[in-house]
């Protein structure tokens, strides 16, 4: 029995259609589901409503990207150009290895927040990862884990990127939830203060935390979601130190 032609199901192992019309190529269309991903989420983007926003018919559409999952696939790898990495030699010498992961953390978490989709979609992209910009990606940081000396870089990494992706879609879920309310953030927080400490006046503890929250003065939300973000990658980086100096 003759083997399939594209027997595994992704954009990146199928070939790429002939453009049928000059304006629109896969690039442009990537560009534009972004765009619509972006301003609206993934529950708003369709082919229909992208074809209609190219000026094109859904069946022009296809013959560049068969289906939504491979849309998806292809954005994700899109913004992925954006992260951010910093060279290898940065991880030699001491210390230098942290603050390149911690560089290359925040780029991470800075693209996710630019991009509030993207999070949430990484484990569902179908092979996303084997596109060329997530495929530079992990080659740069696997490089900089090897070069700061991890006996098993891979290890390290998914360390690291569990707890960014993780934090990264709370933020980007509860910056979604505010955008939806119409109010800045600190509006938000202060209407939703009142309902959040009656929830919490039968638990003790968090009903202090939120009594102390009421009588402290306003704290800038984003200042404070960047502190806690930062105290959790110093955790996991003291915990990846411990096991690179054991």
């Amino acid at each position: 029995m003759a083997a399939k032609a594209n027997p595994v199901p992704s954009v990146w192992t199928r070939q790429q259609s002939a453009p049928d019309q000059p304006a629109l190529s896969r690039t442009a269309i990537v560009r534009e589901a972004v765009v619509m991903l972006d301003a609206d989420g993934i529950e708003a983007l369709s082919m229909r409503k992208l074809g209609a926003r190219l000026n094109a018919g859904a069946t022009s559409l296809y013959r560049h990207v068969a289906t939504k999952d491979e849309l998806m696939e292809l954005a994700v790898d899109e913004v992925a150009a954006e992260i951010t990495v910093p060279p290898a030699d940065a991880a030699r010498g001491g210390a230098g290895w942290r603050a390149a992961a911690t560089e290359a953390a925040g780029s991470f978490r800075a693209t996710a927040l630019r991009h509030p989709w993207l999070s949430s979609v990484l484990g569902q992209a179908g092979l996303a990862y084997l596109g060329p910009n997530l495929m530079s990606y992990s080659e740069r940081l696997a490089a900089l884990f090897t070069a700061a000396g991890f006996p098993e870089p891979s290890r390290a990494i998914d360390t690291l990127l569990s707890y960014v992706i993780g934090m990264s879609t709370t933020e980007a879920a509860w910056l979604t939830t505010v955008a939806r309310s119409g109010d800045s953030e600190g509006d938000f927080i202060a209407r939703l203060m009142p309902a959040a400490q009656q929830a919490a006046a039968d638990h003790d503890h968090l009903a202090e935390a939120y009594a102390d929250a009421a009588v402290r003065a306003p704290v800038d939300p984003v200042a404070l979601r960047d502190a806690k973000f930062a105290y959790g990658l110093e955790v996991v980086l003291d915990g990846l130190e411990m096991r690179l100096t054991a």
